[in-house]
């Protein structure tokens, strides 16, 4: 049986949260096109690390960066009425760089592929 630490626990419930306060509360259109991928909360539930990615970028524009610091207090609080917890977390939001790393590889093995086929002779 796999045992899961309260922090885990704790931040997939805050990824929830978040994403869901996100896309029905906040009404700001430099948010909208955002996607929650990852939150990482200290041990002693403090401080959550929240990981975002705009949807159809490789890099976070700084208006959403500047979006979401300003929208970190009314997150808190909504997240206060949602969790059950003594100490609402507080939020420091990153761009999460593990998509254009993705997409950086995913160019990689395209312009590999094109080239195994142009050296390719065919039999034919």
């Amino acid at each position: 049986m796999a045992t899961f630490k309260r922090a885990q626990r704790v931040a997939e419930r805050i990824m929830s949260e978040v994403s869901d306060i996100l896309i029905r509360e906040v009404s700001d259109p430099r948010i909208k096109q955002m996607t929650i991928t990852g939150v990482k909360l200290s041990d002693d539930l403090r401080t959550a690390r929240i990981y975002f990615v705009e949807m159809g970028q490789d890099t976070c524009r700084p208006e959403t960066q500047k979006a979401l610091e300003k929208a970190t207090g009314f997150l808190r609080r909504e997240l206060g009425k949602r969790l059950e917890l003594r100490y609402v977390p507080e939020i420091v939001f990153y761009a999460d760089p593990s998509f254009a790393y993705g997409s950086r590889i995913d160019t990689i093995f395209a312009q590999i592929h094109e080239q195994e086929v142009a050296d390719d002779p065919k039999d034919n």
